[in-house]
């Protein structure tokens, strides 16, 4: 007797490799563009659906489980879990996994990369470029080094630890925060201070950001963390765009107080938040001297993408295999 194969909804593209894979053990329906598919597609898909591999544009709460009754396994092919409800999940007898290791490094190359590109004017370069007006050298799109300047990590997790790895042959000074304590020995091998985030804000000539969005951290960098950083200072974000209230940012960049702002995150991503922006501001985006920009990029390397697919697929057979994944956050739910 041929048992059936689960059906599996992989709601944005992955590789065909990893959609081989798949097929070895469930019948998976593929979104085979390169972006979202509209809400009504989806849940047509998710309604009959006996597992999920999700991806950073979506959502899951719990209207969205109640219309899929023979759901029983979420695989995310991501790090960070913000916007989808893992309690619902589990109340719903739902198991959900991510792939929490693969991202670390991409994410803190794209990190210096911003701050690279944005202290040393790459944008506006490369406009100026583009227009036609270069003509030669000038004394114009100065901006500057990180040699001998003062480097802030708020956050020292994973990636903070990575970003500051790659910055040590810069010549920077390495300081930071973190509300989880560090290792002496760690502070040791990576060349950092840690100290309260007053003093970082008021001695750091860049203020890079690793944190989780939860409660304590949405809109952290408000007007008045602003205000309290040094004048002319860089804000360099690849964590979560609702970090930081970006409203706050076109404002003390329009005061002259922030230097300059580079992101691959923004506000209107954190989808399970409903009184998220719906676009970025027009103030940010018209200004062209002051930011740089990337559009969530952060594991955008080929190579990467492919195994964090891979990953979550692996997670699937384990699954459907009758084991608990090994990156089940609520390994309660398998029961």
């Amino acid at each position: 007797m041929i048992s059936k194969k689960p059906n599996l909804v992989v709601t944005h593209w992955i590789h065909p490799e990893v959609v081989s894979f798949l097929e070895d053990f469930c019948d998976p329906i593929l979104n085979e563009t390169r972006d979202s598919w509209p809400l009504e597609t989806l849940m047509a898909n998710c309604r009959r659906a006996d597992g999920l591999m999700v991806f950073m544009p979506d959502t899951v709460d719990q209207a969205f489980l109640d219309q899929c009754p023979n759901l029983r396994i979420i695989a995310g092919a991501l790090k960070g879990y913000d916007n989808f409800d893992v309690g619902a999940c589990t109340d719903s007898g739902v198991l959900f996994t991510n792939v929490p290791d693969l991202l670390t490094i991409p994410t803190a190359e794209l990190a210096v990369a911003l701050l690279l590109g944005v202290a040393r004017k790459c944008v506006p370069g490369d406009h100026h470029i583009r227009s036609g007006a270069f003509r030669g050298w000038r004394p114009i799109f100065y901006g500057f080094g990180l040699a001998g300047k003062t480097v802030g990590l708020v956050g020292l997790g994973a990636v903070g630890k990575a970003f500051a790895r790659r910055l040590s042959g810069f010549d920077c000074r390495l300081i930071a925060t973190d509300e989880n304590p560090v290792a002496e020995d760690l502070l040791d091998d990576l060349k950092i201070s840690l100290l309260g985030l007053d003093e970082i804000l008021a001695n750091a000539d860049v203020i890079a950001l690793f944190l989780p969005l939860n409660d304590e951290t949405r809109h952290l960098v408000d007007a008045r963390f602003l205000e309290r950083m040094k004048p002319g200072a860089i804000l360099v974000n690849v964590c979560r765009g609702s970090v930081v209230d970006e409203e706050a940012v076109a404002d003390s960049l329009e005061r002259g107080h922030l230097g300059a702002y580079a992101a691959d995150v923004f506000e209107l991503e954190d989808w399970a938040l409903p009184d998220r922006p719906r676009k970025i501001p027009a103030r940010l985006l018209e200004n062209r001297e002051q930011t740089f920009f990337t559009p969530h990029l952060g594991s955008a390397v080929e190579e990467v993408r492919k195994h964090i697919a891979m990953e979550a697929a692996q997670q699937l057979k384990s699954f459907f295999a009758g084991q608990i994944p090994e990156h089940a956050l609520n390994p309660s739910a398998f029961e």
